[in-house]
């Protein structure tokens, strides 16, 4: 299969993904050659970081670079698509999770390959060529698009150092949605457990100190075990009188605590019978303490 070699490659957006991405395409050789924003002061600022960057207007930046990433807000993407004019030849990506490859269609429509490159890592700041290594490296990004581009996004995932995700048309939400566990997700459980501390005057700084090292030896049993097989806890050990006990303080904090509980202890219930961690038997109490009366 074929590999397109980018010849300018422009950004439109000019937040933290397209910062984050340019400077990985610059670390491994790739010319980044244009900017645009909705602010022209942010599509200048990027532009500061990249040697032959230009900021220009979106439309210029069309007509000039041959491999557009559209890094805009998901809700911009199809917007911008239908706003601009395209041409036959040229890759048109967005970055996005969740919008589907679809949204390009304007795109698509005028002979342009289109196509989804989204990183599964977070951005929380601005990332610049000085920074020590590749903001990218090691990540999966998560790819969709037809040959030849099909080829070329891969091959811009080895160069980054990266683990390739192909997500087939129609099944961009599903994933976002279950990326959002591990990434989103995982500040609800950490302030659910900040909630529960708050109890006996437990600061923030205290639940971090204690969760992280868990949460870290846990991903790292993960890792090299499993999910079901190795997951901690007294549900896995079939623990009724633990469980039994978890029930009946958290049913005296408030109920929002206990429906948490609830939720999260009743797949856990299931992942421990599927590793055979518990018998049926065992299940079925436990299932029964937890879905039990308030």
């Amino acid at each position: 299969m074929s590999v397109l070699a980018p010849q300018k490659i422009g950004f439109i957006g000019a937040g933290r993904i397209a910062h984050g991405l340019a400077v990985a395409l610059t670390k491994a050789g790739y010319p980044v050659t244009a900017a645009a924003s909705r602010s022209p002061a942010s599509a200048q600022d990027f532009a500061s970081h990249f040697t032959g960057c230009a900021a220009l207007s979106p439309q210029d930046l069309a007509d000039s670079c041959d491999f557009i990433f559209l890094t805009v807000p998901d809700d911009a993407i199809a917007p911008v698509a239908r706003s601009l004019t395209w041409r036959a030849g040229q890759a048109v990506v967005h970055c996005s999770g969740a919008t589907e490859v679809s949204a390009l269609a304007p795109a698509a429509t005028a002979g342009a390959m289109t196509g989804g490159f989204h990183p599964l890592q977070s951005f929380s700041f601005k990332v610049t060529p000085d920074a020590a290594k590749s903001p990218l490296a090691g990540c999966t990004i998560t790819i969709e698009a037809q040959p030849p581009l099909m080829a070329t996004l891969e091959q811009m995932v080895t160069d980054f150092a990266c683990r390739p995700n192909r997500l087939p048309p129609g099944k961009r939400a599903l994933y976002h949605a279950s990326a959002g566990y591990a990434a989103g997700f995982i500040h609800g459980l950490m302030a659910e457990i900040a909630t529960v501390w708050s109890q006996w005057d437990a600061t923030e700084a205290d639940v971090l100190a204690v969760a992280l090292p868990m949460i870290r030896a846990t991903a790292d049993a993960m890792e090299q075990g499993g999910i079901a097989p190795t997951m901690p806890g007294p549900i896995s050990r079939g623990d009724l009188g633990s469980v039994t006990a978890h029930i009946e303080a958290l049913s005296a904090l408030s109920p929002e605590a206990l429906t948490f509980y609830r939720a999260h202890a009743t797949r856990s219930i299931t992942l421990a019978l599927s590793a055979d961690r518990i018998d049926d038997e065992t299940a079925a109490k436990l299932t029964a303490i937890v879905s039990g009366p308030d």
